[in-house]
């Protein structure tokens, strides 16, 4: 072993100036990186390279073996296989590096955009972690946003965060107008959440409907009926069509579920608006505003007949 690493040192300290003559006049044969560079190539072949021969060379000294001639020969072609193996890692590695960034600007775009269509004062449910106070009508709801995630629906699962926002928000405008067990508020509390069962009802068929195409890939199936065109058999063709169209259906399924909730949304809309008009406590005062204000006016202009110097 020790003899190998003297006869590579040799080998390496013996082109190491070879290279360094080539790399001057073109960089392009000693540098590994793009776009190759004069300085660089004197570094690595004037100094570094030199230096690592030296140190190879003083540790192989401790054995007092001669020279291998496979060492020698291994120096001699060590730095024309190093650099190609150097220059294909580096450009695997930028690829790598540029696929990374670009992943990560989609996610943050992807992010931004999420924020963007999220409602405003929304509250997000966390399946694994319920609110603590939670009636069976949103643990539902968790069940039902869990099943999207299982299947990859981000895109719908955003609905069953709205759904209990406007729900908590429902129940405390009927809390606000009514007493707790008083007859409209059971009533109007019943048919609330009867709206919300429906629309969890949609939301757990979607999450069904979604998990019958979770495994089609619909991109690969357009880019082989597109890019591929020429070299598919008819029988490959009409079944990846018939694919594509299950997929298309079965989206089309789910926005229609999804144009449900947007309603059952917009009747607890309707329902807290309307309830949170309701006048249900008892006027303090004894006299109609618009009364009040025309009592005033009066008295105003008749103020001039207390003034007792008048």
């Amino acid at each position: 072993m020790l003899g190998f690493l003297q006869g590579f040192s040799y080998g390496l300290f013996l082109t190491s100036t070879v290279w360094l003559v080539m790399g001057v006049i073109r960089p392009a044969l000693g540098d590994p990186v793009m776009p190759p560079r004069r300085w660089a190539v004197v570094v690595r072949y004037a100094f570094v390279t030199p230096s690592i021969a030296v140190l190879l060379w003083l540790t192989s000294l401790w054995g007092g073996f001669s020279p291998s001639l496979g060492g020698w020969l291994a120096g001699l072609v060590a730095i024309a296989v190093e650099v190609p193996l150097e220059r294909r890692w580096r450009g695997w590695w930028a690829r790598r590096r540029k696929s990374l960034d670009t992943l990560k600007r989609n996610a943050e775009t992807a992010r931004r955009q999420a924020s963007e269509r999220q409602e405003a004062g929304v509250q997000t449910l966390d399946p694994e972690h319920p609110p603590a106070d939670a009636d069976e009508l949103v643990l539902s709801l968790c069940r039902a946003k869990q099943a999207l995630l299982e299947v990859d629906r981000q895109d719908h699962a955003p609905q069953a965060d709205r759904l209990y926002s406007r729900y908590c928000h429902v129940i405390g405008v009927l809390g606000s107008r009514f007493e707790v067990g008083e007859l409209a508020y059971e009533r109007a509390r019943g048919l609330v959440t009867q709206v919300c069962l429906g629309a969890i009802d949609n939301l757990t068929a979607m999450a069904h409907q979604a998990s019958g195409i979770s495994g089609v890939d619909a991109a690969y199936v357009r880019r082989r009926l597109t890019r591929d065109a020429d070299q598919l058999t008819i029988e490959e063709r009409i079944a990846l069509k018939r694919r594509l169209a299950l997929v298309e259906d079965t989206e089309h399924q789910l926005r229609q579920l999804a144009a449900r909730n947007e309603a059952a949304l917009t009747a607890l809309d309707d329902a807290a608006v309307a309830v949170a008009r309701l006048r249900t406590d008892k006027p303090q005062a004894s006299l109609a505003a618009d009364q009040a204000c025309a009592e005033l006016k009066r008295f105003v202009e008749g103020a001039e007949r207390y003034d007792r110097n008048h």
